[in-house]
């Protein structure tokens, strides 16, 4: 489990896998690899590959903290955002190279951990 997460992002599960689905699409087949920036109410996800084609999601989302940017294994994140059963979703955040625990907005029965990749 991430130790002492200072940053939390709160957005709606649906939202996320479909932002997440999308740019997945457009991801290295290989390596499976999304970029994350998150900054002030805000969350851009990005993709690309080798074919110079790219992906990007701006999305609406419940985050204060300082601007971040972290990467992952987009296959992972979508597994978690599957197996979750809810509407609201919250990422427990600490660094661009910790990892990140996946949680139901509402309640705290399961958590889920997800370590980032350098992209």
């Amino acid at each position: 489990m991430p130790k002492n997460p200072d940053k939390t992002l709160e957005a709606g599960c649906d939202l996320l896998k479909q932002a997440f689905a999308r740019a997945a699409i457009l991801s290295n087949e290989k390596f499976r690899g999304v970029r994350l920036y998150v900054s002030q109410n805000q969350l851009k996800i990005t993709a690309n590959n080798p074919e110079q084609e790219e992906a990007e999601e701006i999305l609406d989302v419940s985050y204060d903290g300082t601007e971040m940017e972290i990467g992952f294994n987009v296959s992972y994140v979508l597994d978690v955002l599957n197996a979750l059963k809810c509407e609201d979703v919250r990422l427990l955040l600490t660094d661009s190279v910790s990892s990140v625990q996946i949680e139901d907005g509402a309640s705290q029965a399961a958590a889920y951990v997800v370590m980032p990749m350098r992209l």
